[in-house]
């Protein structure tokens, strides 16, 4: 089992803490903005707009949130931003790649909080191209357990383009190439199969892997970064044991 992705499915569980921040429900009403500007305010013809809506849905973004991002990121409404989308890299503690996906409409100051958190925290930017090559993009769908199993889930989406299906404990990970997610999360829904998030994400080539100081170095790094206001995502290369995930908790 993947310990990064074991890191990808705990974060589910703080939703709950970033919401009472409001630093989930910014980010999901973002997406929505960005999603509705670039290919238009109708779900049904708008993939990536239909994830982002279900995303905030099962988040508890309230309805009347999502509407109104919709219309600002569609025109139909004023005062939507310019959000930009910026692709910092760099390097935390132990070697460990990252990129930081940030949705800004300043970007002076993305930069300044990506290098300040870093800098804290025993990391450094990096040039352009120097981690990259280390991720590949792809779709990732997380699918809640419940009942299911793993032969369940493999049978629904295995015509649909998917690569694999990762065991996260107490989710399936599936992982397809990006023009397949839709076809994938619509396999799901025909089985009626529930998933909790379908999105485009990062997934490294290489992993890391780190003792019980290395993972509580990159936790805290990465939590500083998700701390920042511009900071959509953060992707990163490390991979912990079982047994160092619950030493570190």
């Amino acid at each position: 089992m993947s310990g990064h992705s074991k890191w990808a499915t705990t974060k589910h569980k703080k939703a709950v803490v970033d919401a009472k921040r409001g630093k989930l429900f910014a980010r999901l009403i973002k997406n929505i903005e960005v999603a509705a500007r670039t290919g238009g305010g109708d779900p049904a013809g708008n993939p990536t707009l239909f994830d982002a809506i279900q995303k905030a849905r099962k988040s508890s973004v309230p309805v009347d949130n999502i509407d109104r991002a919709v219309k600002r990121g569609s025109g139909a409404e004023a005062g939507g931003a310019d959000w930009q989308t910026i692709m910092y890299e760099g390097y935390g503690p132990n070697g460990v790649a990252l990129l930081i996906e940030c949705l800004t409409d300043n970007r002076n100051r993305a930069a300044t909080e990506v290098r300040t958190a870093l800098t804290r925290n025993g990391g450094t930017l990096a040039d352009a191209g120097s981690v990259s090559y280390m991720f590949s993009r792809k779709g990732v769908v997380i699918v809640p357990k419940a009942e299911l199993t793993e032969d369940d889930v493999l049978l629904a989406v295995l015509d649909a383009g998917a690569e694999e299906v990762n065991d996260l404990g107490e989710a399936f990970e599936v992982v397809c190439e990006p023009t397949d997610l839709v076809a994938v999360r619509t396999a799901l829904q025909d089985a009626g199969i529930e998933y909790e998030s379908a999105e485009s994400s990062f997934v490294p080539s290489v992993q890391v892997p780190l003792d019980a100081d290395g993972a509580t170095k990159i936790f805290k790094l990465i939590d500083a970064l998700e701390d920042c206001d511009d900071v959509q995502n953060v992707y990163a290369n490390f991979d912990v044991s079982d047994e160092v995930m619950a030493a570190v908790g």
